[in-house]
């Protein structure tokens, strides 16, 4: 049984910074295509980024320079660095495991709320 366990998140004033952990059992997240998303209320869920199986990432321009994907193969666990944390980052983030074989698989954690107060 696959499952995304995610963590990390909570209250964070403006300017602070969370680490976001993802903790994947049931498959190994070194071989699959790892992502962050995140959903605010009323907002469709946006791709905040992505690790790829060979290790290349990809940041949101909303995020570019403040939050940092990477990946621990040893823990199969991954994670997402927020610094300098905005208001507008306020959202649920969900870790996204895909891969694609013969067919698609897609995994998704619970997720876990983020919220920046001013």
């Amino acid at each position: 049984q696959v499952q995304l366990v995610e963590s990390g998140g909570g209250l964070v004033q403006a300017g602070g910074s969370l680490r976001l952990s993802c903790a994947a059992s049931g498959i190994l997240v070194r071989i699959y295509d790892m992502a962050w998303y995140r959903q605010a209320p009323g907002m469709q869920r946006e791709l905040v980024a992505s690790i790829s199986s060979g290790g290349s990432t990809n940041h949101a321009d909303s995020v570019q320079g403040r939050f940092t994907i990477s990946r621990d193969n040893a823990k199969n666990t991954v994670y997402l660095q927020m610094n300098s944390l905005k208001t507008e980052d306020t959202a649920v983030y969900s870790c996204n495991a895909q891969l694609l074989l013969n067919r698609r698989y897609d995994y998704w954690g619970q997720g876990t709320q983020v919220t920046v107060s001013s």
